[in-house]
């Protein structure tokens, strides 16, 4: 199971040249309004969602109580030249995937609608084809973020993005992401068949097992191939 960091999407970039732009040319930093009206995003919450990413990724710092506080700490464009002096690779060998929702990593809990909503078709990761395991096809695979702890042991933590191969059946000790039908439930977990019942089992000496006595209401929506950490 392969492990990434954190990649820079488009609107990611489109800020950061709008902020080195504009600072430069007056001396301070815009809003989060003015922000959203440059890159054409009209939520002020998805892009202080994005800020935060790039908080996140060491490009800028800023203070939430401080209106244009925007301190960019590592100029974008200098690094992106430099990214395309050492790009080894073309754009047509990294592949997108849009983030589909969340998946929880701690007890079990109902669907939330709203998740799905909260991630626009800008949220996506790329990951150079040649991460993709030759027997996994690219067409199978999808992505969710965890939400909990409960896979730490794992080395799967909140915030972190995992990739799926869609599946509907799991030998004993594949992780995998579950839908529990008769509570319209999702988790991700190692998964055991023992004789009747389902064991979902954490990867978090703090958490006990989840036990299933109606396998039938376990659905195995995929298997781990690999996961993006959260940074």
């Amino acid at each position: 199971m392969a492990r990434m960091g954190k990649m820079m999407n488009d609107r990611h970039r489109k800020i950061m040249l709008f902020l080195e732009e504009y600072q430069k040319n007056n001396q301070f930093s815009p809003s989060i309004r003015e922000i959203g009206n440059a890159i054409g995003v009209n939520s002020t919450s998805l892009v202080d969602y994005y800020l935060r990413q790039l908080a996140q990724m060491g490009y800028l710092e800023r203070n939430d109580r401080v209106s244009r506080s925007i301190r960019i700490l590592k100029p974008f464009t200098e690094e992106s030249q430099t990214a395309k002096n050492m790009i080894s690779y073309s754009r047509q060998e990294v592949l997108r995937y849009p983030i589909l929702g969340r998946i929880v990593a701690s007890e079990p809990i109902p669907v939330p609608g709203s998740d799905l909503a909260y991630f626009d078709p800008e949220s996506y990761i790329e990951i150079p084809k040649k991460m993709i395991p030759a027997s996994e096809k690219e067409t199978e695979l999808f992505v969710l973020e965890v939400s909990g702890d409960s896979m730490v042991d794992a080395m799967i933590n909140d915030g972190d993005k995992v990739v799926f191969r869609q599946a509907n059946q799991a030998s004993n000790g594949d992780m995998v992401a579950v839908w529990l039908s008769n509570n319209d439930e999702t988790t991700l977990k190692y998964f055991y068949r023992e004789g009747s019942r389902v064991r979902l089992q954490p990867a978090n000496p703090t958490m006990g097992p989840i036990y299933i006595d109606d396998p039938e209401q376990v659905h195995i929506m995929g298997k781990v191939v690999m996961v993006i950490r959260h940074l």
